[in-house]
């Protein structure tokens, strides 16, 4: 969708079960939140790389090392988690522009708003996440 073809929403905007599901101002609501979400991801990144980079000095002290060494995994673990994420989001995008967004991958009913508005890159419905959650939950356990 070119900017041109962009829809305003006012600013307390909220889907609403009383719209047709996925119409045009539910897509522009959930591609708004996803790309702040994304451009706030990217942001928090690059300041972690920044902080990482300035922060190179070694300690002579072994705890202090260990417990910055520790903070610095940790800290890049966190990233990692973020970059998975935001490839998700990026999928989520790509959904919106096909109009596939917002429907289970598995039953093709609709997800649900909530659902969506709490995590917007749900790609299964409730019960179908449940099922599936059900069904690694057996796998692990046998």
């Amino acid at each position: 969708m070119s900017d041109s073809n962009k829809i305003e929403l006012p600013a307390d905007y909220k889907p609403s079960k009383d719209e047709p599901f996925m119409d045009e101002r539910q897509r522009e609501y959930f591609r708004q939140k996803l790309s702040n979400w994304k451009e706030e991801l990217i942001r928090e990144s690059k300041s972690t790389i920044s902080n990482l980079q300035l922060d190179h000095g070694t300690s002579p002290d072994l705890a202090d090392r260990a417990s910055t060494e520790t903070d610095r995994s940790l800290e890049l673990r966190a990233r990692d988690r973020q970059r998975k994420l935001i490839s998700k989001i990026d999928g989520a995008l790509r959904r919106i522009e096909d109009d596939s967004y917002g429907y289970c991958e598995e039953t093709g009913e609709p997800i649900g708003l909530a659902r969506l508005d709490a995590r917007p890159v749900a790609t299964l419905s409730l019960e179908a996440q449940e099922r599936h959650e059900r069904k690694e939950r057996v796998h692990r356990d046998s």
